[in-house]
């Protein structure tokens, strides 16, 4: 089903092929029109510069040729005005009924309407947690945790493929230092002095105990390994629950010791190999990454032998794009700038391209303040706090929202103290009372058996200004939806529908939804409702996208 854009977009289209076909003017039929919402309504519902695009090419200036696909557009169905402003924009006004047609088209499509094409036979593989099984998912993972299973989601609605992956770090030193920490703790020893400090340690011990008693009483040799791989297990799950209870779900928890374990590096080094980009010096194996931008060439075997942690990336790229998937999107921390070169060279020392086939996204640092005071410290990690205490403090809903509306690239700053009103200055409860007042009000239109039926739709009904704004915000919906995958940024979901919410309201404050006192409902009632509910559908597919609930009361 195409939506109200793309049917305008078609039409803007096909009117510049007519122009050409009749010798209007000469010029390349462009593959996409790009239309855009006036900020000021009196300026039409959509406007568009290809006219400008085109003069060059067409030896005309910009107005004559604006004037020669307005003369193309009149008569188009659906559009009632074209007109031309300034150096050559063309302003485009919709036939008020057919723009309220756009309510049956929500109403019928409920949950699937915003879903696009854009990325349809895409396969994705979206990596957007990467972290050590050796304590709790401290902050840093937390945003990842709600913006990227946002954009997973959005990625879907966009028509993609996506299979989201968990990185486990469970390979190297930390691990062994792991477990001789929570074995020192079970023991009743101190902690070695490099190993993890925080109270959950302690915590970690006496799972280990409970679940096997016998651990503490095996040879020192079996007794070190026993303890790392037993706390690991109990950490892991822990993460797992944590994330579940976050409503972010994986379908791939991928170790990095599956891929020595497995002869994945061996292999990429093959492929690498065979791509003319590996080369020895020195006694070692390198990646000659400079050939395609990064700052220095890569060491993937030292001297001595070992393998370094950018073997493991290499494999871990190669292993993924060998899984089928043809973009690999990878979301990092704050720290991990360097890398964006780095896997890009991997990308096309592998024979790919760095453009297309991998996309790396970092994530800035969020600062969280209760109290005008930074919180920092974490009661039982003993470090930065952790997720699972965030949601203790504001809950699920409120910091998925938040964590979500701002670009990643951006350091954040989430107050607590904010997040926890019932008030307009909160944006999450701002767009989900949105939702909730609109269920208010059509359950008080079906207490008083006013038609909320798509066979009473009088789309005429609909010709007020506030009207026709509402119905161009929801107009906008799946282009919004479409611009977040393609950017890879879920931030717009949010932000739109706090843009959608005061739309609403400005409505609602001037246009009379339900008959006042004995006064008898109409087909105005009825059309006004529907474009209520068709807003609430709207907001709440929204909200889905974002992984955030849509309350039918607050």
């Amino acid at each position: 089903m195409s939506t109200q854009v793309e049917q305008l977009e078609a039409a803007v289209k096909s009117a510049i092929e007519r122009a050409v076909s009749a010798g209007s003017f000469d010029a390349a039929v462009p593959e996409t029109i790009v239309l855009e919402r006036p900020k000021n309504r009196d300026h039409g519902d959509y406007a568009t510069s290809v006219a400008l695009q085109l003069a060059k090419p067409a030896g005309k200036n910009p107005r004559e040729v604006a004037q020669i696909i307005c003369d193309q557009l009149m008569g188009t169905d659906g559009i009632s005005k074209v007109d031309i402003a300034g150096p050559g924009f063309i302003n485009i006004t919709l036939n008020r009924a057919d723009q309220a047609a756009l309510v049956s088209t929500i109403m019928k499509a409920k949950a699937d309407y915003g879903k696009v094409n854009a990325l349809a036979g895409v396969s994705i593989n979206l990596e957007f947690i990467s972290a050590n099984p050796t304590g709790p998912l401290h902050l840093g993972h937390t945003r990842w945790a709600a913006v990227g299973d946002s954009l997973g989601r959005v990625l879907t609605a966009a028509g993609a493929q996506v299979v989201r992956e968990f990185y486990i770090n469970d390979r190297g030193n930390q691990m062994d230092l792991f477990g001789a920490s929570v074995e020192a703790a079970a023991l009743g020893k101190p902690i070695p002095e490099d190993g993890y400090q925080g109270g959950y340690i302690a915590d970690l011990a006496a799972q280990v105990i409970a679940s096997d008693p016998g651990i503490t009483s095996l040879p020192e040799g079996e007794r070190h390994p026993a303890f790392r791989e037993a706390a690991y297990a109990v950490q892991l799950k822990d993460q797992q629950r944590v994330l579940e209870t976050f409503g972010t779900h994986f379908d791939v928890w991928f170790s990095e010791r599956s891929l020595h374990d497995q002869g994945a590096v061996e292999h990429g080094l093959d492929k690498l190999r065979s791509q003319g980009h590996v080369f020895e010096e020195e006694g070692a194996i390198w990646l000659r990454t400079t050939d395609f931008g990064d700052d220095k060439d890569r060491v993937l075997t030292k001297s001595d032998g070992s393998l370094t942690y950018f073997s493991s990336d290499t494999a871990y790229y190669i292993n993924k794009r060998e899984r089928g998937f043809d973009i690999c999107i990878y979301m990092l921390g704050a720290d991990h700038h360097g890398y964006v070169g780095r896997l890009k060279a991997i990308a096309a020392c592998a024979g790919d391209d760095p453009e297309y086939n991998i996309h790396v996204l970092i994530g800035q640092l969020v600062k969280i303040m209760e109290g005008g005071e930074e919180v920092k410290l974490s009661k039982r990690a003993g470090t930065i706090i952790t997720l699972e205490e965030l949601v203790e403090k504001v809950g699920v809903d409120a910091a998925r929202y938040t964590l979500i509306r701002y670009p990643v690239d951006t350091p954040m700053v989430m107050d607590i103290d904010v997040l926890k009103r019932n008030t307009n200055e909160n944006p999450v409860y701002y767009v989900q009372y949105a939702h909730a007042r609109i269920a208010a009000v059509l359950r008080n239109a079906s207490e008083l058996n006013i038609s909320v039926d798509l066979k009473d739709f009088d789309s005429s009904q609909l010709i007020h200004d506030r009207e026709n704004q509402l119905l161009g915000a929801l107009a906008e919906f799946p282009r919004v939806v479409q611009t977040a995958a393609e950017l890879r940024q879920p931030h717009r979901i949010a932000r739109y529908l706090e843009e959608l919410a005061g739309t609403y309201h400005g409505f609602y404050a001037d246009c009379r939804v339900l008959p006042m006192g004995e006064e008898n409902s109409s087909p105005l009632h009825t059309a006004r409702l529907l474009l209520c509910a068709s807003t609430k559908q709207v907001i709440k597919n929204g909200l889905d996208l974002l992984g955030v609930s849509a309350p039918e009361r607050m």
